[in-house]
């Protein structure tokens, strides 16, 4: 199946800061901000579109629960995830199975734009977090 990639998801602490400087230093647009308190998600996302890639700023809203915060505390903050749109999900997830790849089950969701999505398991993906998503409403 191909896989396209749909955006970079950045950690980010200082959400102002780095929506400055994707869009006034880096010259890209901010094309959506919103917050999720769905439970494990907990983060304020700014959609930046540059030169037509796409980067999703992620800022925890909650320090104790939000996946952003833990993989600041771990990591730092920088590149949190790659997402690659998939035809259909359904097939994609099948298609990973069969290879041997795990998902993160409890990550599968809608998000508010329609975009099905999921995280594969960094322990099959040498530590690289990978998001698979499509847009089923967009057929």
């Amino acid at each position: 199946m191909e896989k396209i990639l749909d955006h970079i998801g950045i950690a980010v602490r200082d959400m102002e800061n780095s929506i400055h400087i994707y869009t006034n230093v880096l010259g890209g647009v901010l094309v959506d901000r919103y917050r999720s308190d769905a439970v494990g998600v907990e983060s304020e996302i700014a959609v930046i579109e540059l030169n037509g890639d796409r980067f999703e700023l992620l800022s925890p809203t909650n320090n104790t629960t939000s996946p952003i915060a833990r993989f600041i505390r771990q990591k730092g903050k920088g590149v949190h995830h790659v997402a690659y749109r998939v035809g259909n999900l359904d097939e994609a997830l099948i298609e990973l199975k069969d290879q041997g790849i795990r998902t993160l089950e409890d990550t599968l969701r809608i998000n508010k734009h329609g975009r099905r999505l999921i995280y594969l398991n960094p322990a099959d993906t040498e530590g690289t977090i990978i998001e698979y998503c499509d847009y089923p409403n967009e057929k």
